[in-house]
C-alpha cells in the first residue's frame, strides 16, 4: 500500500533525539519514532501537546527530510506569541511529544519521476522542499531547480548545506531572493519574486516541468498567478500554503 494513503493513523510517543539551530528563531528537532514505517518527501505530521489540566493543542509540521529508519526531523520557526512552537524549539534531547502521520499525498515528490522539477519556497516554505532536495541527492535522476525567496541571509534555511549541493551537484539549480536585505554586493535588489526569478532556459512551460510551491497564502498565490502567466498549466502545479493566523506546516499558528 502506498505510505501517502494509510488509513486510521494512530497517535503515538517520538522522544527527541537532537535540536540544532537553522537561524535566530528556527531549529530542527530530530526524533525518534518506534515503527516508523517511512514517507514521502513533502509530507507532515500532526503533532500535539497536551498540558496538565487536559487541554490539548494541534498542529502540522513538515517532514524535512527523506525517510531514515525510525528517525524523522522537523523544522520549526518559533512565533513569539504563538501557543506550540516556543514550546517545541525548547525541547531537549530526551524529552517526549506525540504525533501521527505520515500525512498528505499530493505534495509530494518520489524518487522514481524523471520530469525537471521547479521549487519555490517563501520563507519557512522551504522545508518539504528541502526534503525533496535530499530525497533526489540520495535516490533519483530528475533535474531540479529551487527558487528561494526568504527576508535575509540570516533567514535562510539550511544555507551551508544548501551552498554544499549548488558546488557539488549537476542536477541542481538554486536562486535566492532576498525580500529586505541582501547579501553585499548582489546584483538583484531587495523584492519580491518577479516572473524573471522564475523564468530560465529549459523551465518553461514547454518543458514538462513539475512544480512545487510553498509559502503564506500571499506568497503562493502570487507565485502560481506569475507561473499561470508564463504559460504552465494549473495541473502542473501543486502548492502548500499557510497564513499569518493559523498554523502552518512549519510556523506556529
Amino acid at each position: 500500500m502506498d505510505i501517502a494513503s494509510k488509513p486510521r493513523l494512530h497517535w503515538q510517543v517520538a522522544q527527541v533525539l537532537d535540536v540544532r539551530p537553522e537561524t535566530a528563531s528556527a531549529s530542527t528537532l530530530g526524533l525518534a519514532v518506534p515503527g516508523w514505517a517511512g514517507h514521502l518527501a513533502g509530507q507532515h505530521i500532526d503533532l500535539k501537546l497536551t498540558a496538565e489540566d487536559g487541554y490539548s493543542a494541534q498542529r502540522s509540521y513538515s517532514l524535512s527530510k527523506p525517510p531514515d529508519g525510525e528517525r524523522i526531523e522537523l523544522t520549526i520557526q518559533q512565533i513569539p506569541d504563538g501557543e506550540v512552537s516556543p514550546y517545541l524549539t525548547g525541547l531537549t534531547a530526551g524529552d517526549e511529544i506525540e504525533l501521527r502521520g505520515p500525512i498528505g499525498g499530493w505534495f509530494v515528490w518520489r524518487p522514481g519521476e524523471a520530469t525537471r522539477v521547479l521549487l519555490v519556497g517563501g520563507g519557512s516554505g522551504i522545508v518539504p522542499l528541502m526534503a525533496m532536495l535530499r530525497q533526489r541527492t540520495a535516490a533519483g535522476a530528475a533535474r531540479f531547480r529551487l527558487v528561494y525567496s526568504v527576508r535575509s541571509p540570516a533567514d535562510v534555511y539550511y544555507g551551508q548545506e544548501l551552498d554544499r549541493l549548488e558546488r557539488e551537484c549537476d542536477w541542481l539549480q538554486v536562486v535566492r531572493v532576498f525580500t529586505r536585505t541582501g547579501p553585499p554586493h548582489t546584483a538583484r535588489p531587495p523584492g519580491r519574486i518577479e516572473s524573471s526569478d522564475l523564468s530560465s532556459p529549459g523551465w518553461g512551460p514547454a518543458d514538462g516541468v513539475s512544480t512545487y510551491v510553498c509559502g503564506p497564502t500571499g506568497f503562493v498565490e502570487s507565485v502560481t498567478t506569475l507561473l499561470i502567466k508564463q504559460g504552465h498549466q494549473p495541473s502542473a502545479i501543486r502548492t502548500e500554503r499557510f497564513g499569518p493566523s493559523t498554523e502552518s506546516r512549519n510556523e506556529d499558528r
